[in-house]
């Protein structure tokens, strides 16, 4: 799939995880595979450069990831957003949260697929989806603004953009499953993220033993 817009994109792993100790949700293991490298697997498939916004850390650096911190700290998934629309190097950038593990290679270009809107946005029965989703550097002042006056809810979509949805219809296409948008913030998530793998994905990824990461140094 030819995109004609060029796309970055930027793994978010800014929060500081203390629902989970401290531990780099990035490198957590699933599979056998850490999270951050079933992401680049299908981020490099489409994006020109794939970069970190948040603090430095080992498992972004030795994978050769630019990191940038945050513009503004302390404005949680927004102000990260925000980061990495005005610090990517392309005007499109795709944003996905760190701990996304199940994300596929097909449903990010069909998000890019979308570029004649300023954001591209996934829309599921509980709303939109901020931290799977394609931003235009158009979008930085209404996030900006947002920021300033105190409105950090990522959910809803900049003001003053043109957006584009992916309704459920197209998601399910992608997501026979239900998993794309699991995430892992807890050690309870990522026990309910290893089990989904075991019971839809067992004969791809073999039974090697996954291991919480010591990594605390970053997210």
């Amino acid at each position: 799939m030819v995109h004609t817009r060029a796309l970055a994109a930027a793994i978010l792993a800014g929060g500081r995880a203390e629902r989970f100790g401290g531990v780099n949700k990035g490198g957590l293991a699933l599979g056998g595979t850490a999270i951050v490298d079933r992401q680049l697997a299908a981020l490099r498939a489409i994006a020109s450069e794939v970069f970190v916004v948040g603090p430095s850390a080992d498992a972004w650096t030795r994978r050769g990831l630019r990191v940038v911190p945050d513009e503004i700290a302390g404005k949680g998934a927004l102000g990260g957003i925000y980061t990495a629309v005005v610090r990517s190097p392309c005007d499109r950038t795709l944003v996905l949260a760190c701990d996304m593990p199940f994300v596929p290679a097909g449903f990010l270009h069909r998000l890019a697929a979308e570029d004649s809107a300023d954001a591209v946005f996934p829309r599921t029965a509980r709303g939109y989806e901020p931290l799977c989703a394609i931003y235009s550097r158009a979008c930085a002042p209404g996030l900006r603004a947002r920021i300033d006056r105190g409105d950090l809810q990522a959910s809803t979509p900049p003001d003053g953009v043109r957006v584009a949805e992916i309704g459920p219809e197209i998601i399910a296409v992608y997501d026979r499953n239900g998993m794309i948008f699991t995430n892992v913030n807890t050690p309870h998530d990522y026990e309910r993220a290893r089990d989904l793998l075991d019971v839809n994905f067992a004969s791809d990824h073999g039974s090697t033993e996954d291991r919480i990461t010591t990594d605390r140094s970053g997210t």
